[in-house]
């Protein structure tokens, strides 16, 4: 009966655990990355100054206000003598606007929504910042996943050991100190284990300030995940990489904004106009009178020209500053991207060297120590280093796998995949 009770309860928790972990959603690279896209605070901030730039550049176009005033015409000061009835002067009325060029004007708008694209590349590039810490942060989490998954193998292969030199020990068939070495390394892992999940446990919760979601929402990565890497070509283009590169595209969309800017500069040398109409009601018996004019500016004024001239020829020289400094990046992205493709390749080598026949290797030999010690033919310190080694072999396979996903983010960061 106490043994049913016993099964029952186990059922019971094991249940109740698949409901826990059910509960939390697992989630993809593709889904993180959307999300993030959608929802991240920074890229919104960029999407707000976007639309702010837009917006200005709806009102680029306007005309400056007219003004209006209304006063007194050649009017005497009190206790003056008058000599005829039009001493007595006039009440004015003026009103004036000023009438821009149209070439300025044209100029002006393309020069706002130029800058609207600068921010819009600038996006681009935070985006790609915050998706390779993303994929950084997933990879990182899902190798410590296949970290846990060896712990408890691990775990359960010590318990083993620990179980079966304790039912030995009575039988002098292994000595106490065996007995307590197996329990330290049982507690080592477990302290491992521990450690695992706080690592776990930061990538989840720097995942989800990513995302913008919730610090109490449940996730879990998909550990079916595959990461694969393969060398794209494009790197040996500099013509496609500076299509490919939002930094690259900032910098191109920055020399367009000086540029606009130059011709907004240079339509200065173009005259404003501006018209005037002044209405005299006289005070005495008097006409009606008014005043029209129509004035336009002169900007080829030698002490007027200079400003202009030399914005325009000290934004010539930004320009190509800019555009060495765009080559200059080219340049180097193009380098490392041949270097981290190299250094890919090796990793992959290694990796397949400790899948294939380090790993397998020192696997049997484990298993081969461990059959033996079962069959009393072999000492528990000789099986507890054969698992040493294999362990050790595992966690290191586990930390280059690890690095090599770091350079498969930082080789598709600068390919901006």
């Amino acid at each position: 009966m106490k043994c049913i009770i016993k099964i029952t309860i186990l059922f019971t928790g094991f249940c109740f655990g698949l409901v826990t972990s059910g509960n939390a959603q697992v989630i993809s690279l593709d889904s993180v990355l959307r999300a993030i896209d959608q929802r991240n605070p920074m890229l919104q901030e960029y999407d707000n100054k976007v639309k702010a730039l837009n917006t200005y550049t709806e009102g680029a176009k306007s005309w400056m206000a007219p003004m209006v005033g209304a006063g007194t015409f050649m009017t005497p000061y009190p206790g003056q003598m008058l000599m005829d009835e039009r001493d007595k002067g006039s009440v004015m009325i003026s009103v004036e606007q000023d009438i821009p060029n149209p070439a300025k004007l044209n100029a002006n708008k393309n020069y706002f929504a130029s800058r609207a694209s600068v921010e819009e590349q600038g996006r681009a590039r935070q985006f790609n910042m915050l998706r390779s810490e993303a994929k950084t942060l997933y990879y990182q989490w899902l190798v410590s996943e296949k970290k846990m998954n060896i712990l408890q193998e691990n775990e359960r292969i010590m318990e083993l050991m620990v179980k079966i030199s304790r039912i030995r020990y009575p039988y002098n068939q292994g000595s106490l100190g065996n007995i307590y070495k197996a329990e330290g390394r049982l507690y080592e892992v477990k302290n491992m284990q521990t450690m695992t999940r706080g690592d776990i446990e930061e990538k989840r919760f720097r995942l989800k300030g990513l995302m913008n979601v919730s610090h109490d929402t449940p996730i879990e990565v998909d550990t079916a995940t595959r990461v694969s890497f393969e060398a794209n070509q494009l790197m040996y283009d500099t013509a496609t990489l500076s299509n490919q590169r939002s930094d690259v595209k900032q910098i191109n969309k920055t020399i367009d904004v000086m540029r606009f800017n130059q011709k907004l500069q240079q339509s200065l040398a173009k005259p404003d106009f501006r018209i005037r109409f002044d209405h005299m009601q006289p005070l005495g018996n008097m006409p009606t009178q008014f005043t029209a004019m129509a004035m336009v500016s002169i900007p080829i004024a030698p002490w007027s020209s200079k400003m202009y001239k030399s914005e325009v020829k000290g934004m010539g020289y930004d320009i190509e500053a800019m555009k060495r400094g765009r080559e200059a990046i080219l340049i180097e992205a193009r380098g490392m991207l041949a270097g981290m493709a190299a250094q890919l390749n090796r990793m992959q080598e290694q990796l397949n060297n400790y899948d294939t026949k380090i790993i397998p290797a020192l696997r049997k030999n484990y298993e081969t120590l461990m059959l033996a010690y079962e069959e009393n033919r072999e000492q528990l310190p000789i099986v507890i280093d054969a698992w040493e080694a294999l362990n050790m072999v595992q966690m290191q396979y586990l930390e280059k796998m690890e690095e090599y996903y770091n350079m498969i983010v930082a080789y598709e960061k600068e390919l901006e995949k």
